[in-house]
């Protein structure tokens, strides 16, 4: 039986799932290199259609991460109640509603799709994608994102194969939406650069700590209320917060404008409000739900300072989430939701590695550095090749295997750098990647070694939780250390990524250290690399010194 899931508003994803095996999984960004993609993702569904050796006509059952019809009523309930400063939402949402309620059609006259179509509620895809990945048989789950349907915040309880809602909180009441829009008031843009407050906040202090209390103010009751009067997401706005906010906060950062300690602190204060809120209800889920176990998705969750506050504070002992946790990972969500439906089984498994994508054989890499006349070697032992280019201060692109599924790097489409020396982050940051000086970057470390350096260390193969680096290594990790102290760590499993862990014990055997400086082969405001073709551009567009695909080997200094 064969499944797919897709998501076709921001960060358009599709996932196949497989007689309950999960075969694949991509973002369509990746493929059609526009950051974010937002429509349908029409490259996404071919590809993994074509990896799987099958055709449009081969599908059984179609999911969709989000049902128009649950969120009809409530959304024109919500433009009367806001009239008529919601009158722009107006004209714009009922177009998306269509869109969704025609999807169906679509698939049927354009592809040739003759199964069953399924819309699946926005936060069960979301709960889908982690509880059903994380190996647990008992779990509370937690989403939070802007808003799916007419929820911002769900609680459930996974219980075998059933995911059992609890309670939820509806828009406007929105913590990711809060957070969207203090992005965009701090110059950033919204949907995109929230990873950049959450490292910004790490620079300031909660000196705005009252304002956010006002923003988001305290209740007595288990769930979190929005004064809506600072903001305008609510009304459909493409400026998404008030006048009132800017009386409140002061004047807004301009897009690429100089970065003041008052915005470094407003950062701060708004990322100590979400922890807040994020500690509160998971101790309301914790009394809802006693499990041990706790699944996070939404985009949110992938909010990893919050995610290593929730491991280290609230009253789980264990805490999964899945590498997609934002919208693209949706798509993988319906399409496993929509197989408990059918089978009455959800297709329940541990998931340790999130290279689902598309993949290259070494003739295809050849190829594209034969084209870019970029001459290179085969290499018998490439980790310990690269291992002595990294020990010699070269910045390296590390092109291995299956893209990754999810915004992180994590050994597939890496770039990777000494972590020891300071400098070497601004030199990362500026030189290569061509991004903000105060965003930090990420050690991979292998699992077995990661208390060694790392304090409560635990699994941590997606990079979604902030462990505090031991005070002894932090001289050790000077470029990979942040402001803070802490580290949104990788830790590598030699069972799961044999050669990535090679090569950090190739590191280690020559420097002691085995850490390696791990961020994204990508430049800013560019997706993530797939195709050797990009990871050559990206090796003569930037100052990257070598490129490693699989077995080979090209060393900028041996160019002609």
């Amino acid at each position: 039986m064969l499944i797919l899931g897709f998501n076709s508003t921001h960060d358009a994803s599709a996932a196949l799932v497989r007689d309950g095996a999960l075969a694949g999984a991509v973002e369509e960004e990746r493929l059609s290199r526009r950051k974010h993609h937002y429509g349908f993702p029409e490259r996404s569904l071919a590809e993994l259609l074509r990896a799987a050796g099958a055709r449009f006509e081969d599908v059984d059952h179609a999911a969709f991460y989000w049902n128009p019809r649950r969120g009809l009523v409530r959304f024109g309930l919500h433009v009367l109640r806001h009239l008529p400063g919601s009158l722009a939402y107006f004209r714009r949402q009922p177009g998306i509603f269509r869109d969704f309620l025609a999807l169906p059609g679509l698939l049927r006259d354009r592809y040739g799709f003759r199964g069953r179509f399924h819309f699946v509620d926005h936060h069960l895809a979301h709960a889908a994608s982690s509880y059903y990945l994380s190996g647990f048989d008992d779990a509370a789950i937690l989403t939070v994102d802007g808003t799916g349907e007419w929820t911002t915040t769900f609680l459930a309880r996974g219980q075998g194969d059933a995911i059992v809602p609890l309670e939820e909180v509806r828009y406007p009441h929105s913590l990711g939406k809060v957070y969207e829009a203090v992005t965009q008031y701090l110059g950033f843009r919204p949907l995109s650069g929230e990873g950049k407050v959450m490292g910004l906040a790490s620079y300031g202090r909660p000196a705005y700590r009252e304002a956010f209390a006002r923003i988001l103010p305290r209740n007595g009751h288990w769930d979190f209320r929005v004064d809506t009067d600072f903001f305008r997401y609510q009304l459909g706005s493409e400026v998404k917060y008030s006048d009132r906010l800017v009386s409140l906060l002061g004047p807004p950062r301009a897009p690429e404008g100089a970065i003041e300690p008052r915005h470094q602190d407003i950062a701060a204060s708004l990322q100590e409000r979400l922890e807040e809120e994020a500690l509160r209800l998971a101790a309301h889920l914790h009394r809802r739900a006693p499990s041990r176990n706790l699944c996070l998705a939404g985009g949110v969750a992938l909010n990893c300072v919050m995610n290593g506050r929730l491991l280290r504070e609230s009253a789980f002992r264990e805490v999964f989430v899945s590498p997609a946790a934002g919208d693209a990972g949706s798509a993988l969500g319906a399409a496993l939701e929509v197989h408990r439906r059918v089978t009455g089984r959800a297709p329940r498994t541990t998931l340790a590695r999130s290279d689902l994508g598309p993949e290259f054989g070494e003739e295809e890499c050849a190829a594209a550095l034969r084209a870019a006349g970029v001459p290179f070697t085969r290499e018998p032992d490439v980790a310990a090749r690269t291992a002595e280019l990294l020990a010699g201060g070269r910045v390296v692109g590390w092109f291995q295997g299956r893209m990754e599924y999810g915004p992180r790097a994590l050994g597939q489409r890496s770039i990777l750098a000494d972590p020891r020396d300071p400098a070497m982050k601004d030199m990362v940051n500026l030189r290569v990647k061509r991004r903000e000086g105060f965003r930090p970057f990420a050690p991979a470390v292998p699992l077995e070694d990661a208390a060694r350096f790392f304090e409560d260390a635990r699994p941590s193969p997606f990079m979604l939780f902030a462990f505090r680096v031991r005070p002894e290594a932090r001289a050790l990790l000077g470029a990979v250390t942040h402001v803070d102290g802490t580290a949104r760590v990788q830790t590598v499993d030699g069972r799961e990524h044999p050669r990535f862990h090679r090569l950090l014990h190739a590191f280690g055997a020559r420097t002691g250290v085995p850490v390696l400086l791990n961020t994204s082969m990508n430049v800013r405001g560019e997706p993530l690399v797939c195709r050797p073709e990009e990871a050559v551009a990206c090796l003569l567009g930037t100052e990257l010194d070598a490129l490693v695909l699989g077995d080979l080997v090209a060393v900028k200094e041996t160019q002609p």
